[in-house]
């Protein structure tokens, strides 16, 4: 599974980086980063991106 972020749409609620904090987390400028950038999510970590994905409140993240 590949996690996508949508800068534009993140508006920094850091539910994400709550549920899955060994995936997400916020840089220096306070924009959201994934871990796992331009590489799938390690199988082991699919269920923690995907229930970042459910619940995130402005649809920022999408799994493929």
């Amino acid at each position: 599974m590949r996690v996508t972020i949508d800068q534009d749409r993140c508006e920094g609620h850091g539910l994400c980086t709550q549920s899955a904090p060994t995936i997400f987390s916020f840089d220096d400028e306070g924009d959201l980063v994934s871990e796992y950038a331009n590489t799938d999510v390690p199988e082991d970590l699919a269920g923690a991106a995907r229930e970042a994905i459910d619940i995130c409140p402005v649809a920022a993240l999408r799994g493929s």
